[in-house]
């Protein structure tokens, strides 16, 4: 069992951290981002807690062979996952190898478990639950009784704390099978809570299709990302609607959503790209970015410093205060 702690300056680094997860985080909101990620690696599953102070859009894919959940500890706001509106009385659910897409709202603080498939199946197998709990596994994002979800956050987090503490006294492989056996009971407990809506069905809003249509254009095609005007014909809707949209999903206007993600573009280029293999100018090009003088104060409104200083700390790992453990 491994147990690694890492403080963040960029949400990039950040999203590349997380253990197996094939995914790439933007920053929405403008300033300064800082982050940070625990988490425990098991043989069988694995345990994060992630805190980000910017809202974010994640974009990937679920590790194949696995069954992830996901639950807030802050909620400042309302998130969406797979176009489903999420409140802090939720729960989110995403199968192996699945692609997502999910808006986080500014503080947000995450506790996330994901087992190996095999492992969780025949945890159900041996439930009494386990034919209720399979037909959650579909849902994108169930709403879960309010006191029942309390006292699982707080068994979770007095669960991470304690494993934490077994990892700095190089407890024997016997707390790992616990901890595991105690993640699986305290999920499929909640699942199975009496007080659970068994009829429940969150459906995705249209303006969250709007959002992911215009997402997805924007990053198949970079070079001319998408207008309101473009949005409009291609759905066959007005601009009255795209605005409403995204008001209500990123809390942004279209204009300045796309620009941000195009930015986020050009940040995971600088960051991922030795400078002797591409500059800045050539990074911004590749996003659609031809003024330099207004792509670099664009740039240094959302993240708080210059395309400049983002290429100067690219010889450094921007984590702070990175620390791994294992027992």
């Amino acid at each position: 069992m491994h147990l690694k702690v890492e403080h963040f300056e960029d949400v990039h680094l950040h999203a590349a951290s997380v253990h197996a997860w094939d995914q790439t985080y933007s920053q929405i909101s403008a300033g300064l981002a800082l982050s940070s990620l625990c988490q425990i690696d098991g043989r069988h599953f694995q345990l994060f807690r992630e805190r980000i102070n910017q809202r974010l859009v994640q974009q990937g894919q679920a590790p194949r062979d696995r069954v992830c959940f996901a639950l807030p500890l802050s909620l400042p706001g309302t998130a969406r996952l797979q176009g489903r509106e999420a409140d802090d009385n939720s729960l989110f659910i995403l199968n192996g190898g699945e692609e997502f897409l999910f808006h986080m709202p500014q503080g947000m603080d995450m506790l996330s478990i994901t087992f190996d498939r095999e492992t969780f199946e025949n945890a159900l197998d041996n439930s009494p639950w386990g034919g209720e709990i399979r037909q959650w596994l579909r849902q994108p994002v169930v709403r879960v009784p309010e006191a029942r979800l309390a006292r699982c956050r707080e068994r979770l987090l007095f669960l991470l704390d304690r494993s934490i503490e077994d990892i700095d006294n190089a407890a024997p492989g016997a707390a790992e099978e616990e901890l595991e056996r105690d993640l699986i009971e305290e999920l499929t407990c909640l699942l199975a809570d009496p007080g659970f809506d068994r009829n429940q069905r969150l459906a995705s809003s249209p303006g969250s299709f709007i959002v992911e249509k215009c997402h997805r254009m924007t990053l198949s095609d970079r070079l001319t990302p998408p207008s309101v005007i473009d949005l409009c014909g291609r759905l066959r809707i007005s601009r009255r609607t795209v605005q409403s949209s995204f008001r209500a999903v990123t809390q942004t206007t279209p204009v300045n959503y796309i620009r941000c993600i195009r930015l986020n573009g050009v940040r995971r280029e600088l960051v991922g790209t030795r400078a002797d293999d591409l500059t800045i100018g050539d990074a911004a090009s590749r996003w659609g970015f031809f003024h330099l003088s207004h792509f670099a104060a664009d740039y240094q409104a959302l993240f708080g410093e210059l395309p400049s200083r983002t290429r100067a700390a690219c010889g450094h790992v921007r984590a702070r205060g990175a620390e791994t453990r294992a027992a």
